[in-house]
């Protein structure tokens, strides 16, 4: 396709995207869902066909994604969920495949090189869907973290798992130990490589005195972390998530101006948006109708497959949390269970399989309608599903003290910058000292009312436990700052391991104890 034929199909697909995000709207259903349905008839409207580029996706769009979710996940809260998440992502992906590959190799009489294919593809969980939901009804923060940090890791272990199998198919063996070392190998060197690429960038970041640059430097990491992190043989997903975290959590410090925070910040909402939007369109696009409805008992069989899969892997793992952190509530389960819904990785892996692979054009009609009617039924059924579930506590209460924490926290960010630009000499302190007793005008009031809410008693007001469920969560990274300084004093040798064991057990049982926010 030459660039004056892209451009056409560009706005094609920009303008259809657009009539999408209106009518999803109007209809109450999830906007990728509606874009995937806008782009099964589009190929009949084109004169050339397109297709989604699997090169393209793990290239491009993949590194996007992830650095994006990357430096928007605050470590502190991710490390409060780790648990969790890290048997998700970790144990819970791989039994899935398991699971499913054995449904299909016996289901469907494929050999064990197809079905472990097909098996890390459809345990691949892609969580746009439900990320869109929460936007919309508000639900409890800490499941939104879990949710947020399966897919980050999940990506990055799908992609871990895929190259570990096509390097079986390649040599045509490998030994228990070998395919051990090769995955530690592939993890850990991706997390060095996102270490190391992570942390040069911050003392250029600091450096830079515009946003545009730092804009472009961002840019520069996200898709040469990925590049450098595949050149080595390392797993540049693993590298772009250590990445994202070390330059969202240290680089964007409070250091950094308001303006290139929101700058940047903006910019790779936007990338995000845009590359989730071409990606959903063009699944629409390339799945054929005509194709799937020959194989539907295949892939209705390759559905229950992922499903069984997700059961035998959510609910016993998640039931042995409260063992060694929080308990996760069942209904937060069912969600879990409910929200596996498949995307633009799993189709991108389906048609990055060898070609020399037996029955290659079955095992990817079979993702393609397992992505369809996972983003199709599951959803369109997302929204109703969390209102069922009763997860949303967002009461008129907790809706006042947010007000009056975005009132206090706004206010404080103002004076910060106000004292950064009286420091660098831009305004004088006349003016200086007029808006700042201005801001603090507000800041007094909202911590006088806030103070007033958290003193009464829960049973005073409606909607006591979205004020404790605040309080909790502070409390809670009040205890995290604990432990952090805990550690670090013991990794420096300030105060002994016995000391610090002690008293990080005792900060253990307190967080246990603390309810969900």
């Amino acid at each position: 396709m030459d660039v004056t034929q892209l451009v056409k199909v560009s706005i094609i697909l920009l303008v259809l995207a657009t009539g999408v995000a209106l009518l999803s709207r109007r209809l109450g259903i999830p906007y990728v869902t509606g874009l995937v349905l806008a782009g099964l008839p589009i190929t009949e409207l084109l004169s050339r066909p397109i297709g989604l580029n699997p090169t393209l996706v793990l290239n491009l769009f993949l590194p996007i994604l992830i650095f994006e979710a990357g430096i928007n996940t605050d470590v502190s809260r991710l490390r409060s969920t780790f648990k969790p998440i890290a048997l998700l992502a970790g144990p819970g992906a791989v039994l899935s495949s398991g699971i499913v590959a054995v449904l299909l190799k016996f289901g469907l009489g494929l050999s064990w090189i197809p079905a472990l294919f097909v098996g890390v593809i459809l345990a691949n969980t892609d969580t746009v869907s439900m990320i869109a939901v929460f936007k919309d009804i508000p639900v409890p923060s800490r499941l939104s973290t879990i949710v947020e940090g399966e897919t980050l890791f999940n990506d990055a272990a799908a992609l871990v798992s895929f190259n570990l199998i096509l390097q079986v198919y390649s040599t045509g063996s490998i030994t228990f130990i070998e395919g051990i070392q090769q995955l530690l190998f592939i993890s850990v060197g991706g997390c060095l490589v996102g270490l190391v690429l992570g942390y040069l960038s911050i003392p250029v970041f600091a450096r830079l005195d515009d946003a545009l640059s730092s804009l472009l430097l961002t840019v520069a990491v996200a898709l040469g972390t990925f590049q450098v992190g595949q050149f080595l043989g390392v797993s540049g997903a693993v590298a772009v998530v250590v990445a994202g975290l070390i330059f969202g959590n240290l680089g964007l410090s409070r250091n950094t101006s308001a303006s290139s925070r929101i700058t940047l910040l903006s910019f790779w909402e936007y990338a995000s948006f845009t590359v989730n939007t071409f990606i959903f369109l063009l699944i629409g696009v390339e799945i054929n109708l005509v194709t799937l409805w020959k194989t539907l008992p295949a892939i209705l069989l390759a559905v229950l497959a992922y499903q069984v899969g997700r059961v035998l892997t959510v609910y016993p793992l998640l039931a042995g949390v409260r063992w060694i952190d929080r308990p996760i509530p069942l209904r937060w389960q069912h969600l879990l269970f409910l929200g596996n819904i498949k995307g633009s990785l799993s189709m991108a892996l389906a048609l990055s399989l060898p070609t020399t692979l037996p029955g290659r054009e079955v095992l990817i009609a079979i993702v393609f309608g397992c992505v369809l009617v996972s983003l199709v039924g599951q959803g369109l059924s997302l929204p109703w599903v969390v209102k069922r579930l009763k997860l949303s506590k967002f009461s008129e209460a907790q809706q006042q003290v947010e007000e009056l924490q975005a009132q206090l926290m706004t206010g404080k960010a103002a004076q910060d910058e106000l004292d950064s630009l009286l420091k660098s000499g831009v305004l004088p302190k006349a003016v200086y000292e007029e808006m700042r007793s201005a801001y603090q005008v507000r800041i007094a009031g909202a911590e006088k009312t806030l103070r007033e809410l958290y003193n009464r008693r829960p049973d005073e007001v409606e909607g006591g436990s979205g004020k404790s469920s605040k309080l909790e969560a502070i409390r809670r990274r009040l205890l995290l700052a604990e432990k952090g300084a805990l550690n670090e004093a013991m990794r420096k040798r300030i105060l002994s391991e016995e000391i610090v064991r002690g008293r990080i057990q005792n900060l253990d049982e307190q967080l246990l104890k603390l309810e969900d926010d």
